[in-house]
């Protein structure tokens, strides 16, 4: 393993411990997934959600490899009648690297007349990747341009990849989080486009 390799995963590893959710569960599910492979960059994005009077976390790892992208999720649940237990699900999923076709990059910000690179702050940051393993289909009625028209034109749509949207912000994950997004984001862009 290089020295560089090391590094990755020393970081990594600082990265999920500073979420506070298993972080030897969530590391072991990522190394296992990456085997032999160096991890060469990753994100690490912790979403508590709240349901009612419930608090539920969920963590989403991701890790780039020379062949592939790692996406790890893991989740704290209840279960009925399991007492002062914890539970958690664990889930890694690996996509070969030439079956991304879409990796999406937006960043929203204020004032973009006097935006200067580096200088000016994002509002919010999304990275959106697509590999075809789920799609969304947006239905609504077709019409024409006869505004008096009352016939059934049948029904215009838009299928879209829908595999996986994380979204974070510099208020809400913090400034530091939101680089290493876009870090991740060029780093997996420019390995699908290869």
């Amino acid at each position: 393993m290089t020295q560089a390799s090391i590094s990755v995963r020393q970081e990594l590893r600082a990265d999920i411990e500073s979420c506070g959710f298993f972080p030897d569960l969530v590391e072991d599910g990522v190394l296992l997934a990456a085997g032999d492979e160096p991890i060469l960059s990753f994100l690490v994005h912790y979403e508590p959600t709240f349901d009612r009077d419930e608090f539920h976390r969920h963590l989403t790892v991701l890790a780039l490899t020379a062949t592939r992208l790692l996406v790890g999720h893991t989740d704290d649940h209840a279960v009925e009648g399991a007492g002062e237990h914890t539970y958690a699900s664990s889930s890694t999923e690996s996509i070969a690297i030439r079956n991304i076709n879409t990796v999406v990059l937006t960043r929203v910000v204020a004032d973009p007349e006097n935006f200067r690179p580096a200088a000016s702050p994002v509002e919010e940051t999304w990275l959106s990747i697509g590999w075809g393993a789920m799609r969304r289909l947006d239905l609504e009625p077709a019409g024409c341009a006869d505004p008096n028209c009352e016939a059934d034109h049948g029904y215009t749509g838009n299928l879209v990849a829908d595999d996986l949207t994380i979204r974070m912000s510099p208020a809400g994950n913090g400034a530091d989080r939101v680089a290493r997004l876009v870090r991740f984001s060029s780093d997996l862009q420019r390995a699908a486009a290869l």
